[in-house]
């Protein structure tokens, strides 16, 4: 029987990173959780514990929310993370520096046998690796938007990741109940690449005026059974984040990844999907 981490830190506190040591916690892990400032930290156990109180009024939990929102505590600096921590989850914004900033405090902060996961959708897990005394206790571990409900950890294994360190991810992946796909590094993984492309397609359909939002999203969802259209799926991402990974991809893998203006005009007006109201969609 698989079985989770007895201690996982979770550095960052956002969207992301709260579903992350949700699930964590929900798998029995006790949960620590990095959040500069007070209000801040007290705001990511808020919304972890409201998140699990509503996921018990839909009979998803097998143990009280409460007694599950326990195993969750908030810590001020990476360098106040657990020492014993099993597994550590970058979950920071797209920032390949403030990315290795962070993961090398982690690394000095716990134990020589920990693993150190990123939880980048598109850069580089290699370079991230490079800043590390121990690159064969790193890879990405790429979670899905709302962690929760998501079934998918795509397992992202860089050329110095040891065979090891994959295995214990993949039975930690497991114990969360969740289904993993393993690739190599390489610019914007499996998922990311593809679900951009279509993304970006969509984007300029709009911008060409072929259709309606509604309608090219109708079309992928009836037509060719997706859970939801790409550019309801853009606005649920972020069109900030959208774009971000775009810029990368558009760098490392050329000119088909070229954000298209729409996007950009979006982004610079603020327009950022579902989190500030107005995207492709009205919220």
């Amino acid at each position: 029987m698989t079985s989770a981490p007895r201690t996982v830190a979770v550095i960052g506190g956002g969207r992301m990173g709260a579903g992350i040591a949700q699930s964590f916690a929900t798998a029995g892990s006790a949960v620590t959780v990095v959040e500069s400032g007070t209000e801040a930290a007290a705001a990511v156990l808020e919304r972890i514990g409201g998140s699990l109180r509503r996921a018990a009024e839909r009979g998803h939990l097998t143990e009280d929310a409460e007694q599950v929102a326990g195993r969750v505590a908030a810590v001020p600096t990476v360098a106040a993370l657990p020492a014993d921590a099993e597994l550590v989850v970058e979950a920071v914004p797209e920032d390949a520096a403030l990315k290795a900033r962070l993961l090398k405090t982690a690394e000095d902060a716990v134990g020589d046998t920990a693993v150190l996961a990123t939880n980048t959708s598109s850069l580089s897990v290699t370079d991230l690796a490079a800043v590390l005394r121990r690159p064969e206790r790193f890879l990405g571990m790429h979670f899905f938007n709302p962690v929760p409900a998501s079934a998918l950890v795509e397992i992202v294994v860089a050329p110095g990741t040891a065979p090891g360190t994959v295995e214990s991810v993949l039975e930690w992946t497991a114990a969360l109940g969740k289904q993993d796909v393993v690739v190599r590094d390489s610019p914007g993984f499996a998922s990311s690449r593809l679900g951009l492309a279509l993304g970006l397609e969509a984007i300029r359909m709009v911008e060409e005026g072929v259709a309606a939002p509604e309608a090219i999203d109708d079309a992928m969802r009836l037509g060719y059974k997706h859970p939801m259209g790409p550019l309801r799926l853009t606005d649920l991402v972020g069109l900030d984040v959208r774009l971000a990974i775009a810029e990368y991809l558009h760098a490392t893998l050329g000119d088909r990844f070229a954000p298209p203006r729409l996007l950009r005009d979006k982004v610079a007006r603020g327009e950022l999907g579902h989190k500030t109201g107005q995207g492709f969609y009205t919220w």
